[in-house]
């Protein structure tokens, strides 16, 4: 099958941005992505962005890329962090080039994001109120995105998304790639509880839009004047569908817990800072563990699938497994009863600084 994921030289760079936006790049460097391909960028004018390359496959799509575009801007209106996008010199927010890497002629959506300062909050001490920071902002961001309105935005629904925490199920059709791994087991244990426990509560849980894919490398933060650190930026909204409140807190947890000493507290402090904002009902509390739980199948099986279609890309695609089989075993052993009292009572009782 042919490689959807751009492969555009350094060199050939310059002249992307020189065309589209009558721009002179001084310094360029390549940044990691899961299937784009992401530069920064500083002009000779003065000004820092993110050179955005979409894969062909979702330059396809260009409903779907219109539609986070604004959503980014929407978020950036009300006040959050986030990326917008730099008109073309023909007053459009993308670009198309065209290129052939050995695949055939394929086409890639360009965009040019405006540079968030920060650093990755992956490298950044999570203490307990950055985590509740966290929860807080998480919950703001999916409260605005449904209130957003577009033309396009049933395109959101996207129905049969694989990272789409509404489609669990889905992820059977891919559980031989962990054959001969004990976790299998586990991962078709978890899969089982979401359709038993989880699936049959869907009607009491609220609806939003999702950012979907809240990691700790989309996450940027800076040192505040309190010693501590503050959130200065939300990355990447090609994950951006249709879902559930919940599903937003549960992947958030999940991403959290990878940086952290001791993953089990992560929860209270996210959930803390959450419900300041957005209060969860029974059912929602009810299925947090397991959501959290099936993300982590989701990342654990799905990087592999991509590790066999991709194995070029293998040490980016894998980059959650160090941490996320551990939280996995972790989770899974320490059992929903224990888990849950731990965040729950930890989010009762945590006060964040004023």
């Amino acid at each position: 099958m042919s490689n959807p994921k751009p492969n555009f030289s350094q060199a050939q760079v310059p002249e992307i941005v020189k065309k589209l936006y009558k721009l002179t790049p001084s310094e360029i460097r390549p940044l990691p992505s899961y299937d784009d391909q992401n530069f920064y960028i500083a002009c000779s004018e003065g000004s820092e962005y993110i050179l955005k390359i979409m894969n062909s496959k979702d330059s396809e799509n260009l409903s779907l890329i219109e539609v986070q575009t604004y959503a980014m801007s929407f978020l950036y209106q009300n006040g959050l962090p986030t990326q917008r996008a730099l008109p073309t010199i023909t007053g459009q927010l993308m670009g198309l080039e065209e290129m052939d890497f050995g695949h055939g002629s394929q086409k890639y959506l360009v965009r040019l994001l405006t540079y968030l300062p920060g650093t990755v909050i992956a490298k950044a001490p999570l203490s307990p109120e950055l985590l509740y920071e966290i929860g807080k902002i998480v919950a703001r961001m999916d409260t605005f995105l449904q209130q957003m309105e577009h033309p396009q935005l049933g395109i959101l629904e996207r129905e049969n998304f694989i990272w789409s925490l509404s489609n669990i199920p889905l992820l059977e059709a891919y559980i031989s790639v962990v054959d001969g791994d004990p976790l299998q087991e586990t991962v078709k244990s978890v899969i089982h509880q979401y359709k038993t426990s989880v699936a049959p509560k869907y009607s009491s849980f609220r609806k939003c839009i999702n950012h979907g894919d809240f990691n700790d490398l989309n996450v940027l933060v800076q040192p505040d004047e309190r010693n501590g650190y503050r959130i200065s930026g939300i990355l990447d909204f090609g994950d951006l569908h249709s879902g559930y409140y919940i599903h937003e807190l549960a992947i958030t947890i999940t991403y959290m817990m990878m940086e952290h000493p001791n993953p089990i507290e992560v929860g209270g402090y996210v959930l803390a800072g959450w419900e300041s904002v957005f209060s969860l009902n029974e059912e929602e509390k009810d299925c947090l563990y397991i959501l959290v739980l099936s993300r982590l199948c989701q990342s654990l099986v799905l990087a592999r699938h991509f590790v066999t279609l991709f194995p070029e890309n293998k040490e980016y695609l894998m980059i959650s497994q160090k941490k996320g089989v551990p939280n996995f075993q972790l989770l899974w052993q320490l059992g929903k009863e224990r888990v849950e009292k731990e965040w729950f009572q930890s989010a009762a009782q945590f006060c964040p600084r004023k």
